[in-house]
């Protein structure tokens, strides 16, 4: 069974749009897990235009699922989920000033970089996995960083998805058995949505968690965020 972690940025880009405290960042985490997601997911950048670093500490106080934070290894970040220790902790080779994730780590080149980063988070019993693309390399040298499981940049399989949805998900099934060969586990994220969602986990039997934000919370504004957890757990399974 693949695990939903939603991805709750967009809520607090939201409630940062205005300032104060609407919409709820902490009751909506709460809301989410209470209508069956099984993972709480945030991405704190530094310029905080988003998730704050204050909000990454008090969400570790309310939640119950799997808590995953991810962002780029910064000193100011290591730091964070050393302090905070959630559940698992996503690396992502994302610049300050990136507007999103848009690219895998190179697990060749920064080797041992990660390696060094992976090895102090799992000092503290903290899960890891690492953004990377289909690139065979990427996944042949992931093992040797130390970290648990990979996570699939799926943007490239979303936007073929309408023109060739065979050819959008092959390199991601070569890529998963490649991982499975190495005892690595899969999660997967970035534009999946209802529409392309389900025939993802269909092909890739071995996905372990999906992190889902923006479409999801855009969903919602059309069906309610009840609503949609429901709908993306049902593509899901």
């Amino acid at each position: 069974m693949t695990r939903l972690s939603v991805n709750i940025n967009k809520i607090a880009t939201l409630r940062n749009s205005r300032g104060g405290k609407v919409p709820d960042l902490i009751k909506t985490a709460q809301d989410i897990e209470r209508f069956g997601a099984e993972g709480i997911t945030v991405h704190p950048r530094p310029d905080e235009r988003h998730i704050r670093y204050t909000d990454v500490y008090e969400l570790k106080k309310v939640v119950t699922t799997e808590f995953n934070v991810e962002g780029y290894p910064s000193p100011e970040f290591i730091d964070l989920v050393c302090k905070v220790r959630p559940d698992q902790v996503t690396l992502v080779p994302d610049p300050p000033e990136a507007l999103t994730s848009n690219a895998g780590w190179n697990t060749a080149k920064h080797q041992s970089f990660l390696r060094e980063i992976i090895a102090q988070f799992k000092s503290y019993s903290i899960r890891t996995s690492i953004f990377v693309d289909t690139n065979l390399i990427n996944i042949e040298h992931a093992p040797e960083t130390g970290t648990d499981r990979i996570e699939l940049y799926t943007e490239p399989y979303a936007a073929n998805f309408n023109t060739d949805r065979n050819r959008a998900i092959a390199p991601f099934i070569a890529a998963a058995q490649m991982a499975r060969q190495y005892c690595l586990g899969v999660n997967a994220g970035h534009d999946l949505n209802l529409e392309n969602l389900r025939y993802f986990v269909q092909n890739i039997p071995q996905l372990m968690e999906v992190s889902i934000g923006h479409a999801l919370i855009s969903d919602a504004l059309y069906f309610g965020l009840e609503n949609v957890v429901q709908m993306y757990l049902a593509r899901l399974n």
